[in-house]
């Protein structure tokens, strides 16, 4: 067995614990399961796959509930995950050898998120911090908490061969009830200790899950206001997220200005992707055209096809629609099997 302790936390997750349980038993880690006030069967079914459960009493901050899942660990090293998250990928012997040299440090995990935008479903990636030696760090924050070195300094970070499906609340009703019990901790933790990019994010993210995206817009203005470092991948995806909901607002005029920060974004694909929508949107084809071509020479990318097929799509649809439809041919058929595209072809040909 790796010295690894997975450590969860667990409240009603009847629905996605089994799964999650069911899918880490190949790599005999040891399973902590801490439930903090279940009503259906989370315990029962966390019983028959975790090595420990326990039991804590909610106290409105997740920070303090995660702390006391990783004291009951038998080993230092630990992985935290939740309920909803599904082992895809793991390289077992990588993840042996990266311990040796990064006991101070915080391993990162890749989660793929489902998501949509303007009615269409993919797939984002994301580095995130989920693996530590408890003797070096901890965690801190009432709210959508975060790693933490005990010595107060920023940790380094390494990557990791694990990769998790996020399946998330599917239900409407789901995810309203956790967006509507986070909007209330996180709205204190701003009013206890003040304005940060990080606050304004999440409350950002909270209001989509509500569906009120002017919300959503007024805070991650109020965090990109701030300033924050452009190479966070939280303020990278506040900055996309908000240009999003201003195009699904139809607020294309505002969302021009986000020219206004190219410079300090035009390192990712997916911020040249939407450079490229905004652009498409309020009628500048030229612009939008290279911003896709832009796009496209970027080896990867956080939303799924934004470097490839989703950019070629958008390429070929300008073409269609300004009367080139041999240009449009070309640039589905870089589409691959992208049903959008083929569908497209079909049209074309029949025309």
């Amino acid at each position: 067995m790796l010295p690894i302790s997975v450590c969860m936390i667990a409240k009603n997750e009847d629905n996605h614990i089994e799964e999650c349980l069911k899918r880490l038993r190949p790599c005999r880690f040891e399973v902590i399961v801490v439930d903090t006030g279940s009503v259906d069967r989370t315990v029962e079914i966390a019983q028959k796959y975790a090595d420990k459960v326990f039991h804590f009493a909610w106290c409105n901050d997740f920070s303090a509930a995660r702390n006391f899942s990783i004291q009951q660990a038998s080993n230092d090293w630990v992985l935290i995950i939740d309920c909803d998250e599904y082992l895809e990928n793991v390289n077992l012997a990588d993840l042996e050898e990266s311990l040796q040299s990064n006991s101070r440090s915080v391993g990162m995990i890749v989660r793929n998120n489902p998501y949509s935008i303007q009615g269409v479903r993919s797939i984002m990636s994301e580095r995130i911090g989920r693996l530590f030696n408890r003797r070096f760090c901890h965690f801190e924050g009432i709210i959508h908490e975060q790693v933490c070195a005990l010595d107060g300094k920023e940790p380094d970070s390494f990557q990791i061969p694990l990769t998790f499906y996020h399946e998330g609340y599917v239900s409407e009703s789901g995810k309203r009830m956790r967006a509507t019990r986070n909007l209330e901790l996180l709205l204190h933790d701003l009013e206890t200790n003040g304005p940060n990019p990080f606050i304004y994010y999440q409350l950002g993210k909270n209001y989509i899950s509500l569906n009120d995206l002017e919300k959503a817009v007024q805070y991650y203005q109020k965090g990109l206001k701030l300033n924050p470092d452009p190479n966070s991948p939280v303020v990278q995806d506040m900055a996309e997220s908000y240009g999003y909901c201003l195009l699904e607002l139809a607020r294309y005029d505002a969302a021009m200005e986000l020219q206004n920060i190219y410079e300090q974004f035009s390192h990712r694909a997916d911020f040249i992707y939407l450079m490229g929508m905004i652009y498409m949107k309020n009628g500048a084809y030229d612009k939008a055209l290279e911003e896709f071509q832009k796009a496209t020479t970027f080896a990867t990318c956080s939303r799924k096809g934004v470097n490839s097929y989703q950019a070629n799509y958008n390429i070929a649809s300008i073409y269609e629609n300004t009367g080139k439809p041999d240009e449009a041919r070309t640039y589905y058929k870089k589409c691959g099997d992208y049903a959008p595209a083929t569908r497209r072809l079909k049209e074309l040909s029949a025309s």
